[in-house]
């Protein structure tokens, strides 16, 4: 990172998904600079890496030559600050002791993530701070935190839903028409539920019987991929919300996928896309590729990413 004129980008890998992030880095033909943990910096602008659960546009380099002015050369930058620490803890908690105090209290939920920018930091070494003062994510390292409910849903799947939801800033509305495909055993179906949606989850298995008799409910033992899209929207029109967190290979959801886009039959449309073995990285692109089309991965994902189509 010598030449300091050069735009600079810092990606922060989903935890235990670096090789991923790597492979979307080299598929869009940019070199990495520099390791720091999970952070890798690359020359110039940002790029799409679904794998990079938070990205730090427009990465400035500022020396610390004491903790008074690494701190002070912070708040010149921004206000609000996210610190990512690899190495140097106590140099580093010293810096953060004289930021402003950034609220970072778990959500509850429905509310939508934080609207405030917040930048990231960190120290390469003693001396010197890389900072970006607006990453993209609006959690600190991308880490969505909420209040959580431990005794309504069957499972904890209900917080990827949850953070795709509030970081979207929207979600279902009383009494919207909602497809949860591969609901069993209603995780996600619990979530549109306590929004008022009218909810019909489809799956083989049935649900948790706490989500079965829930208002606004009908589960319908099928396979996801059974159902006809086109009869669907001959019966009742488009739904306004289909969500799928069905366990199948990617290339089987793009499939599915382009049958609904083909027919019409939904607004809106949001899918957990799994891997199952090696991530297959030419599928990922052909759905971000969708006109329409957002992926990334978010910090309640597994070897996942979440795809959404029509927000």
């Amino acid at each position: 990172m010598n030449d300091a004129a050069q735009e600079r980008t810092g990606y922060l890998a989903a935890e235990g998904f670096e090789a991923e992030l790597r492979e979307d880095l080299r598929h869009a033909g940019v070199s990495i600079e520099l390791e720091q943990g999970r952070l890798l910096v690359a020359a110039g602008s940002p790029v799409a890496a679904p794998w990079a659960q938070n990205v730090w546009p427009d990465l400035r380099a500022l020396p610390c030559p004491s903790v008074g002015a690494g701190a002070k050369a912070l708040r010149a930058l921004g206000r609000n600050w996210a610190s990512f620490q690899v190495g140097h803890h106590r140099r580093a908690a010293l810096i953060e002791a004289q930021l402003p105090h950034v609220s970072a209290r778990p959500l509850v939920f429905p509310a939508g993530a934080p609207t405030a920018p917040l930048g990231a930091w960190t120290l390469r070494n003693p001396r010197e701070i890389l900072a970006s003062a607006r990453a993209t994510s609006p959690f600190p390292n991308g880490a969505a935190r909420f209040v959580e409910d431990r005794t309504g849903p069957p499972n904890r799947a209900y917080l990827k839903l949850w953070e795709l939801l509030a970081l979207k800033r929207q979600w279902p509305q009383a009494g919207e028409r909602c497809l949860d495909l591969g609901a069993s055993p209603g995780g996600w179906t619990w979530v549109l539920a306590q929004l008022g949606a009218q909810v019909l989850a489809v799956d083989k298995a049935p649900l948790d019987p706490g989500v079965a008799a829930l208002p606004g409910v009908t589960q319908r033992l099928d396979s996801a991929f059974a159902l006809d899209p086109a009869a669907i929207m001959a019966e009742s029109g488009p739904v306004d919300w289909l969500f799928s967190d069905v366990i199948c290979y990617p290339e089987r959801l793009l499939a599915l996928v382009r049958r609904w886009l083909d027919a019409g039959a939904a607004r809106r449309i949001a899918c957990s896309v799994k891997f199952q073995g090696e991530t297959d990285h030419a599928t990922a692109r052909m759905l971000a590729a969708i006109p329409g089309a957002w992926l990334q991965h978010l910090s309640h994902n597994k070897h996942e990413l979440t795809w959404t189509w029509g927000w």
